[in-house]
């Protein structure tokens, strides 16, 4: 159990500004294990991204409610996904090499093609945020949070376990990731990510399951026909992109079925 708490740990200093001890270990083979939580992280900066939306709007518009909510998140996690999906934007937008890409992804500065994904992505999440508020009570948007910021996690872990790390040159790498993943880990983060679902207790929702894995196949491919597989910032922008996939299908389903 000790162990286990350790790798969790790992897996809260890597991915969360949430301080951890200093014996926390942030070697790259516990950042391998760590994976298997990294929904459970989701749960987390989900809870609290939801538990700020239920403080806010009970004083605040729904809106603004929202938007502190998505704010408590960035903050949480140190924009450490919606930075990745930036430099996913610059890089795949301005570069038409692999070396070129991964050059613009590994610089700091934020571009054009980062700059407008970000406003797109961000206002297109509270877009749908909002109109969810409209169909569930604010309980029922809570586990909507958790499960797509958890779910949404899980589709990275299936790309760690399925594709290839991009960058040849470790020292290159922009910022620490994991590469590798064994079945045990792997299946226990699938469990983790869709646990907060069963709240629902609705089997239509399964319907998420196939769309998001067809999220990743997408992504996959494009990401190995341009640079032969993942980095970092792949995997943050994967994470981004199955949130919002996520919060379009429940708004599909609980419009239509």
């Amino acid at each position: 159990m000790k162990k286990e708490w350790s790798i969790f740990l790992t897996a809260v200093m890597f991915y969360t500004r949430i301080p951890c001890p200093r014996w926390v270990d942030h070697s790259a083979s516990m950042l391998n294990k760590s994976t298997r939580y990294f929904p459970l992280i989701g749960w987390i900066v989900g809870g609290v991204s939801g538990l700020v939306f239920l403080g806010a709007a009970q004083i605040l518009p729904p809106s603004t409610a929202i938007v502190l909510s998505m704010i408590s998140g960035v903050l949480l996690t140190g924009a450490f996904h919606e930075d990745g999906f930036a430099d996913v934007c610059d890089g795949f937008g301005g570069g038409w090499t692999k070396e070129k890409i991964l050059a613009i992804m590994k610089d700091s500065a934020i571009g054009a093609y980062g700059a407008i994904g970000m406003i797109f992505i961000l206002l297109l999440k509270f877009v749908l945020l909002w109109e969810l508020n409209s169909w569930l009570n604010p309980i029922e948007l809570v586990f909507v949070l958790i499960s797509g910021h958890s779910i949404s996690r899980s589709n990275a872990v299936l790309m760690i376990y399925t594709d290839n790390y991009a960058r040849e040159d470790a020292s290159s790498k922009a910022k620490p990731v994991a590469k590798q993943m064994k079945v045990e880990s792997f299946v226990v983060a699938l469990i983790l990510g869709a646990i907060p679902l069963l709240y629902f207790q609705n089997p239509y929702l399964t319907a998420v399951f196939p769309v998001l894995y067809l999220v990743k196949l997408y992504l996959s491919h494009y990401f190995k026909k341009w640079i032969g597989g993942y980095t970092g910032d792949c995997l943050g922008a994967v994470q981004q992109v199955s949130e919002i996939s996520f919060y379009l299908m429940i708004l599909l389903l609980w419009n239509y079925i």
